[in-house]
């Protein structure tokens, strides 16, 4: 291994590092979406190379890019590697029959082997969808677990924001490569992320965000966790493959109950139907975990974390008044204000992590409602 940690470092210049990245790099390439066969091969020939020549590449139509490029890409966006024969591994991931060959990650490598629980629901979320989502995670958060989710729209996105919120740790498990963002307007709620959790992503560079690939990634979100909690699901939903995963690797399923008239609410309550764990607070999660519910904070400490302090209530106060008039775009916002668009984008995140602002299913942006 090239690192004591056992973590492969794009930027270890080193001959013999960089050739041990650029073979897990190529078994990923030809084996990423046949995890069986590579963990197999991986354990029985006893490393990428063998593992490879073994499987009788190649098998993918496409020529692999070169691993300096891979490697300077890996560099850019601040991502480091976890082979599948490594300490640094994920120990819940890597009791799966179908583990990942090689896992790029951006951000905090640890929060992966710590006590993690999934939040995931429809993309279509309803308002108490994604306030339950949020509630649920930021209090799981503040009670030390990582929230997994997939960084979809919808209910994905706001147990990031809600752990977030909290000052916890999340993490998000793309469908596609570690330098694609996907929906590309959560690329600056990915950044957030990376900053205190970690993104990840088992798919090599440059792979787009396929329909395959979602089912697949769905295995790893209730791979990491040692819970997984359905908030609001459509009878064909992809939360529900999720669940399905979780099943299958002993992975503990809550759902959240909701109105039987509901279509977000058809998938939770079937789950309930069929004996999985009843989620009305996070305690009821924390309870598996041997984690304990943190006690509320006081009311003066939410508000003085709001966006309202120094600096920053200065900065978003025009921002909060032009959206307290009219809904708008980032790019709307930024020419009835006068600025760039790019120059709002750290406005609208840390007033959407505050619950200020929410954006709806066209992209434009407004003042949420009272009691959010």
């Amino acid at each position: 291994m090239s690192s004591s940690t056992g973590i492969l470092d794009p930027g270890d210049t080193r001959p013999h590092a960089v050739a041990e990245f650029g073979a897990w790099l190529a078994l990923q390439w030809e084996l990423a979406l046949a995890p069986v066969s590579a963990a197999e091969l991986v354990r029985t020939e006893g490393g990428p190379q063998a593992a490879l020549a073994a499987s009788g590449r190649p098998r993918r139509g496409r020529r692999q890019p070169a691993v300096a490029d891979v490697l300077a890409k890996l560099r850019r966006i601040g991502a480091r590697g976890i082979p599948l024969d490594s300490a640094a591994y994920p120990p819940r991931l890597a009791r799966l029959s179908d583990p990942s060959p090689l896992l790029l990650v951006r951000g905090d490598v640890e929060s992966l082997r710590a006590p993690c629980v999934a939040i995931v629901g429809s993309r279509a979320a309803t308002a108490y969808g994604l306030a339950t989502a949020r509630a649920l995670a930021r209090d799981l958060a503040r009670a030390g677990a990582v929230v997994v989710s997939g960084l979809a729209l919808g209910i994905d996105a706001a147990a990031h924001r809600g752990a977030l919120e909290a000052g916890g740790r999340t993490i998000a498990v793309l469908a596609c490569g570690p330098d694609r963002i996907y929906p590309e307007r959560h690329r600056e709620l990915a950044e957030r992320i990376a900053q205190d959790g970690a993104v990840v992503s088992e798919l090599p560079v440059g792979t787009s965000p396929l329909p395959p690939f979602f089912p697949l990634r769905n295995r790893l979100i209730s791979g990491l966790s040692s819970a997984v909690v359905i908030v609001e699901a459509r009878e064909r939903s992809g939360s529900l493959i999720t669940a399905r995963h979780a099943a299958d690797q002993g992975v503990d399923v809550f759902a959240v109950p909701g109105p039987l008239s509901a279509p977000t609410s058809i998938g939770p309550n079937r789950l309930l139907r069929d004996g999985a764990g009843v989620a009305l607070e996070a305690a009821d999660v924390l309870d598996g975990l041997g984690l304990a519910a943190a006690p509320d904070p006081p009311t003066a400490a939410v508000v003085e974390k709001g966006p309202a302090d120094s600096g920053v209530r200065k900065r978003c106060e025009p921002v909060l008044a032009e959206l307290s008039r009219e809904r708008a775009t980032r790019d709307e916002l930024a020419r009835r204000l006068g600025r760039r668009p790019d120059q709002l984008a750290l406005d609208l995140l840390e007033l959407e992590l505050a619950g200020e602002i929410v954006r709806d299913r066209d992209g434009r942006w407004g003042r949420a409602p009272r009691g959010r």
